[in-house]
C-alpha cells in the first residue's frame, strides 16, 4: 500500500445496531478508503465506500479470503438469541469469534478491534466507577456475560502469540439509537410488547429495584471510538460510557412516570415467569447480571483516543424509545422496522 492510500477495513456484524453506525463512521473518514461489511443476510443499505459479502459465523470455516489485504478487522458479530438455548449462542459468539481471531492472524491483518462489553466485567460498585483493570470474569449465570468474559481470556492468550497484531478491546455500556428501537424491542421485550407503549405517560410507573443503576451510550458515539481505534496507534481495553448514570428516577423523568419501590426478588420472579413462558426474551440471569455490573470510568478513551460522546445517556435512551414507538429501523435484516418485522 502506498503512503497516501487509505485504510481498508473489514467489519463483521456490519448490519446490526453497532455495525451500521461503525460502517457509517468509517465511510465518513477520509483516512478510510474501503469497507467490506460481512453479514449473514445482505442489506438493502448502500453506504459509501462499502462492499458486502454474506458470512454466517455459525458455518464459516475460512475467513482469510475476506481478511487478506485488510488494514483492520472490526469484530462486532454477535447473537443475543435464542436465550433459551445457550449452546446456540455459544456456537455463534464464541466459536465464531475464535474463527475470526485465527483468521485475522492467518491473513496477517495488523489490527483487530473486538467488541467486548461492560458485561464482561465481574460484579462491581454502583457508586464510583472502575477502570479497565477491573477483573473481566463476567457474571457466570448469564450466557451473554459468560461469552464476553471467555473471549477476554482468549484474547489474553492471542496477544502474546501474535505480537504483530495490535488488539483493541472496546467495553461499552448499553448502546442505543433510534434505528435500533424495533430490534431492541424484539431482543429484550419480545414481539408481543407493542412499541407504542414506550412513550411518555404510557408507562405509569418505573420500578425502583435495588442495584438498578447502569450506564448508556448512543451507538453513533460508540462508533466513533471504533473508528479512532483503527486510525490511532492504540491498543488494549477502552471503557465507553456517557453521563449521567441511569437509575429509576432518571427513567421516570424521561417517561413522565412515577417511581415505585420494588423488591429485587419480586421483580426477578415476574421476569422469570415471563421468560419461562417464552413471553419475554430477556433472561432472569441477564437481569441478575445488570444489577451487579460496575459503573465504567471512560477516562482512558477520552485521553488516549481523544473520544468524547456527543449525546448524553438520557438522549441515547430517548432516541431508542422514540424508535420503539415509531417502529424505526433500517434496510438491514437485524434492524428491520415494524412494517418489515
Amino acid at each position: 500500500m502506498s503512503m497516501n492510500a487509505g485504510k481498508r477495513v473489514v467489519v463483521t456484524g456490519a448490519t446490526g445496531n453497532v455495525g451500521t453506525s461503525v460502517v457509517a463512521a468509517l465511510a465518513d473518514d477520509p483516512q478510510i478508503s474501503s469497507i467490506l461489511g460481512l453479514a449473514r443476510r445482505l442489506p438493502g443499505w448502500s453506504p459509501p465506500k462499502t462492499d458486502w459479502a454474506p458470512v454466517d459465523l455459525r458455518e464459516e470455516t475460512d475467513l482469510v479470503r475476506h481478511f487478506e489485504g485488510a488494514d483492520a478487522v472490526i469484530h462486532l458479530a454477535w447473537a443475543f438469541q435464542p436465550t433459551h438455548n445457550p449452546a446456540a449462542t455459544w456456537r455463534t459468539n464464541v466459536h465464531g469469534s475464535l474463527q475470526v481471531f485465527r483468521d485475522v492472524a492467518a491473513a496477517g491483518v495488523p489490527v483487530l478491534v473486538h467488541a467486548s462489553s461492560v458485561g464482561a466485567y465481574s460484579p462491581g460498585p454502583k457508586v464510583g466507577a472502575v477502570d479497565e483493570s477491573w477483573p473481566t470474569h463476567g457474571w457466570p449465570e448469564a450466557a451473554y456475560c459468560r461469552e464476553k468474559a471467555y473471549l477476554e481470556r482468549v484474547l489474553d492468550a492471542f496477544e502474546p502469540r501474535n505480537p504483530g497484531v495490535r488488539v483493541v478491546r472496546m467495553r461499552p455500556a448499553f448502546l442505543f439509537k433510534e434505528e435500533s428501537g424495533s430490534e431492541q424491542r424484539r431482543i429484550f421485550a419480545g414481539r408481543f410488547v407493542p412499541g407504542p407503549l414506550a412513550g411518555p405517560r404510557t408507562i405509569p410507573v418505573v420500578p425502583d429495584i435495588p442495584g438498578l443503576r447502569f450506564q448508556a451510550l448512543h451507538t453513533d458515539d460508540a462508533a466513533q471510538a471504533y473508528r479512532l481505534a483503527v486510525t490511532k496507534e492504540v491498543s488494549g481495553a477502552f471503557n465507553l460510557a456517557a453521563e449521567p448514570v441511569i437509575d429509576a428516577g432518571a427513567l421516570a423523568r424521561l417517561l413522565d412516570a412515577r417511581v415505585v419501590r420494588l423488591p429485587r426478588p419480586a421483580a426477578r420472579a415476574a421476569l422469570a415467569a415471563g421468560w419461562g413462558l417464552h413471553l419475554i426474551p430477556a433472561s432472569p440471569q441477564l437481569f441478575d447480571a445488570v444489577l451487579r455490573l460496575p459503573l465504567l470510568d471512560s477516562t482512558r478513551a477520552r485521553e488516549e483516543l481523544g473520544w468524547n460522546p456527543q449525546r448524553t445517556a438520557l438522549e441515547a435512551i430517548g432516541d431508542m424509545l422514540r424508535g420503539m414507538r415509531r417502529g424505526a429501523g433500517m434496510q438491514t435484516a437485524p434492524l428491520a422496522g415494524r412494517k418489515a418485522s
